[in-house]
């Protein structure tokens, strides 16, 4: 669903870097370039957890070379916080829509908390949005 840009950089101590331009903060390695991947898709969901915890700004991917695909879950808490940035709802007014306490709000944003598919539906459509989902095969 969505999938960031990794640079990938062997370094001097025979490990790959890994860095990103989407999200500057974000730097990890690993041995090889499959495994600086993999610890890529950790460090991107916790860049994302601490940009949503400050209500920062979350960045749809740009293009690149390598890519480090977000599990589905995360990818659909971005799109709601995405669509809440868009259309100007905090997390009060998105409360409100869904008649939800506060704390509901924040589980769902909560990129380490599994969310129940019913509850992402429900604050998509409180945005009115609505997931458009296809199985791909992996390249």
């Amino acid at each position: 669903m969505l999938a960031y840009p990794i640079r990938l950089k062997p370094d001097d101590n025979g490990t790959v870097l890994a860095t990103s331009r989407d999200f500057p903060e974000l730097t990890t390695f690993g041995d090889d370039h499959e495994d600086a991947l993999l610890h890529a898709v950790d460090a991107l969901e916790e860049a994302i957890a601490a940009r949503i915890a400050s209500r920062e700004e979350v960045p749809s991917p740009s293009r690149g070379k390598h890519k480090a695909a977000l599990p589905t879950q995360t990818a659909l808490k971005v799109l709601i916080y995405q669509a809440m940035g868009e259309r100007r709802v905090n997390k009060a007014e998105l409360a409100r829509r869904l008649a939800w306490h506060g704390p509901q709000v924040d589980r769902l944003l909560n990129i380490r908390h599994a969310t129940r598919l019913d509850h992402i539906d429900a604050a998509l459509a409180a945005l009115n949005k609505r997931p458009d989902i296809s199985i791909v095969d992996r390249t």
